[in-house]
């Protein structure tokens, strides 16, 4: 496999050294912005396993997402039970939300895919991987021309995070309600 085998052990296992490496990481990130376009992505091995290419046409953005539970800003008008709560349920993972704001900032690509970069008590930090639909290398290449041609792939949850969230990593005993999507199956 060559050298990124080593770079995937230093992430997972960190020596003392790249622990301190990490820290030190982890304090940058904190006073970047929420969205950051970057000229290298942070875990190449990573990167690479998802599909990324050094080349014109892929780039690397990097999100933060707040941690925590998602809160309504104010409950009003009525009295009905099912607006008395202020708690609000997603469905949805980090790495998911933070693909849809970066997509929704970058309109003229597509999200390959994403990866967690660290995270602490507040903040979730995902690398996400865009391909520009319209750029001639991108057209060229085989196997990004498919990608290239869906639209909105965050937005319909066919990435990889959506997929996780909408329950279609398992197959065949006990996931029979889970596909086509469970708003199909009626529940």
């Amino acid at each position: 496999m060559g050298y990124l085998k080593y770079v995937k052990q230093a992430f997972n296992a960190p020596s003392d050294e790249a622990a301190a490496v990490q820290r030190e990481r982890l304090i940058a990130l904190r006073r970047e912005p929420a969205t950051l376009r970057l000229e290298h992505p942070t875990r190449i091995d990573r990167a690479r396993s998802l599909g990324f290419r050094a080349k014109p046409g892929i780039f690397v953005v990097r999100e933060r997402v707040r941690r925590g539970g998602h809160i309504r800003p104010d409950i009003k008008g009525g009295r009905r039970p099912s607006r008395f709560h202020q708690t609000k349920n997603l469905h949805k993972n980090y790495q998911q939300i933070a693909e849809e704001r970066v997509a929704s900032l970058y309109v003229n690509c597509e999200v390959l895919g994403s990866y967690q970069v660290a995270k602490d008590g507040y903040s979730h930090w995902f690398e996400i991987i865009l391909v520009d639909r319209n750029h001639p290398q991108v057209l060229a290449d085989h196997r990004l021309i498919g990608i290239a041609a869906q639209t909105g792939r965050v937005f319909r949850g066919v990435t990889s995070a959506g997929r996780k969230g909408r329950g279609l990593r398992k197959k065949g005993i006990g996931s029979e309600k889970t596909r086509p999507s469970h708003k199909a199956k009626g529940y």
